[in-house]
């Protein structure tokens, strides 16, 4: 009997930049593609329920993302997490690589789902000038994100609010460039974490 061999990519005692070179070089360029993509949970779903046969169609090379199951149903988080582990089932299981997708969610004022704690829109907290209350905000954000298996948060907005008539100047910290910086710090700090394992991804915006 022959015994399987793990490739390196899925050998988590190899180096980061060992696996991921590793990785690359088994991927089409289809694969590729399809990692820069993103899908809205919502092509996965039919009458509220995972529907494995667009799944098949839609992640036969697997995908980058999906896209804000809180953010964009009224899904509890029970619900939502039980939906994001059959998700990541079907592209692990059933694509050729087995690579894992990332649920992004929008955390500026509070991770957007249902049941989750709403704060003061980012503005709001610059008003404060504390980067500790800013940081104890992210760390909520991250347990609950996580609990439901998101692991990359929309967020923060680290644009200086120069311009009023800008729709999102509620999403930022503020025109001080100095005040900007520093809540931007608190807040990735807390929400990624030192280690990435425990922590959800930040993707700083909107510029």
């Amino acid at each position: 009997m022959t015994e399987m061999v793990r490739p390196i990519y899925r050998d988590p005692t190899a180096t980061v930049d060992v696996r991921v070179a590793d990785l690359l070089g088994r991927m089409t360029l289809d694969e590729k593609v399809a990692q820069l993509g993103s899908i809205w949970f919502s092509d996965l779903i039919t009458d509220q329920a995972f529907d494995e046969v667009s799944a098949s169609k839609l992640l036969v090379n697997g995908i980058g993302q999906v896209t804000r199951i809180g953010a964009s149903s009224g899904l509890l988080p029970d619900q939502s997490a039980l939906l994001i582990n059959q998700i990541q089932r079907a592209v692990v299981e059933r694509t050729r690589l087995g690579i894992p997708v990332l649920l992004h969610e929008e955390a500026v004022g509070g991770f957007t789902h249902r049941g989750a704690t709403t704060f003061p829109q980012a503005l709001g907290l610059a008003a404060t000038w504390d980067p500790e209350i800013v940081a104890a905000v992210a760390g909520t954000i991250r347990v609950q994100m996580l609990a439901v298996g998101a692991r990359l948060a929309l967020a923060p907005v680290l644009d200086v609010a120069r311009d009023p008539r800008w729709g999102r100047v509620e999403e930022t910290y503020g025109e001080s460039p100095e005040l900007c910086a520093r809540l931007g710090v608190a807040y990735v700090g807390a929400l990624q974490t030192s280690d990435l394992k425990s922590g959800v991804a930040c993707a700083a915006k909107h510029f």
